[in-house]
């Protein structure tokens, strides 16, 4: 913590349904003297013990403020988070801030509020904090037949499921395996193998009932330079052999890979050369199960100048339009940039151009998906007639999404 005379805040996250709610009352009934203000999305998802509510306070915050007898106070935000925050801290004096993050959003855009807009000068984030339902995350992971593949927030909000999950356990600092009587010790351990894979370095929690321990809850956990497995995975690779990405050999080297007891393995593909946008679409929008969660770059012909990010979770899986190549820009602004950025991965021929892609999963057949993948390796500049990838920044082409159909019953499911 810094020595600025800030606020700590604590953001959580999880899934509905996972056990948030239950954990902000265990917060709140063994708060031990802290005054903690818990600001939610919503009062009527929270469910406070009701002999913890003592009078309405005075104090007007987004409609809704409730004042415990413990001297806790729980927000209903209907407001703006940055104007609720600044706000609050202005109008009362606590020791820590919680933020319940929406169920179908991740903690990490929520806590970044607090380093980048002005309530950095009255908050510091000690923690970001991810419970998971452990039984619907072995079934969404591990083969199983899970009750929910769309994930709806209670204004109507959907993602899916999968996707969902792997993101809140990557910005995750403390990750809460919530609901450990629902799994046996397998599959738990599974569990637990995934999202250590997922979320390297974070801690790891079981619980039945949300019960985690007050001080670790609230501990000054956050590292905002926490590796992300796909990243880490990149990075290791980068670190083994950095020629192995100039030419079109795939390096596999089962020291450097991330294998786990229960088969949880990732590999690089990476090859200078753009994919074939049809082909690609049809291998990327149609992975193996095996595979929980892959993400990279993407060159892709007939829009060669466009950076692409790929990403998938489980059955979701999409390609996002970023920014040009610096190999398509003016040669003096590709000077500037590479001054900036030594250690950019550059090829004397193609520049940043290049294929990068990370799978992360549980026995990932990689010489298959690999031989799939090369299939469709084209030589730079060869025209195609697939135009449907997107070129403006930020558009998104869905590859491939869990079927909706059963999402009225889905978002019914909501302890």
């Amino acid at each position: 913590m810094t020595s600025r005379n800030v606020t700590p805040v604590t953001v959580l996250g999880g899934s509905l349904g996972a056990g948030k709610t239950t954990l902000l009352n265990h917060l709140l009934t063994n708060a031990d003297g802290r005054e903690i203000a818990v600001l939610v999305n919503d009062m009527g998802e929270v469910n406070v013990d009701a002999e913890l509510v003592a009078d309405e306070s005075e104090l007007e915050l987004g409609g809704g403020v409730t004042e415990l007898s413990n001297g806790c106070i729980c927000c209903e935000l209907q407001d703006d988070l940055e104007t609720a925050v600044v706000r609050l801290a202005q109008n009362r004096s606590f020791d820590h801030l919680v933020v319940e993050a929406s169920g179908v959003s991740e903690p990490g855009p929520v806590a970044r509020l607090f380093v980048t807009s002005r309530a950095a000068a009255m908050y510091d984030v000690s923690g970001l904090v991810t419970v998971v339902d452990s039984c619907l995350f072995a079934d969404t992971f591990d083969g199983g037949d899970p009750e929910r593949t769309v994930a709806e927030d209670a204004d109507g909000t959907v993602r899916p499921l999968s996707d969902l999950l792997v993101e809140q356990v990557e910005s995750a600092d403390l990750v809460v395996l919530n609901k450990r009587d629902l799994v046996t010790d397998a599959e738990v351990a599974q569990v637990r193998e995934v999202v250590e894979t997922l979320r390297p370095g974070a801690d790891v929690v079981e619980t039945t009932h949300s019960t985690v321990d007050v001080d670790l809850l609230l501990s000054d956990v956050h590292d905002p330079d926490a590796p992300v497995g796909w990243r880490a995975v990149l990075d290791e690779e980068d670190n083994v052999n950095e020629d192995e990405s100039h030419d079109h050999h795939s390096h596999h080297d089962d020291a450097s890979h991330a294998e786990a007891t229960y088969g949880v393995t990732s590999f690089v593909y990476r090859r200078r050369a753009p994919l074939d946008p049809e082909g690609a679409a049809e291998v990327l929008g149609d992975l193996p199960e095996s595979v929980v969660r892959a993400k990279g770059s993407l060159w892709v012909a007939g829009a060669e100048d466009v950076h692409y990010t790929y990403s998938q979770a489980g059955p979701s899986a999409y390609v996002t339009a970023g920014g040009p190549w610096i190999a398509s820009l003016p040669e003096f602004e590709q000077d500037t940039y590479r001054r900036n950025h030594p250690d950019l991965d550059w090829h004397d021929e193609f520049g940043d151009r290049r294929t990068e892609l990370v799978f992360i999963g549980r026995d990932v057949d990689e010489e298959a998906l690999t031989a799939a993948l090369d299939d469709h390796v084209l030589e730079p500049g060869t025209d195609v007639a697939d135009t449907r990838y997107p070129t403006e920044p930020g558009d998104e082409l869905v590859l491939a999404e869990p079927s909706k159909a059963t999402t009225q019953a889905e978002s019914a499911v909501n302890q």
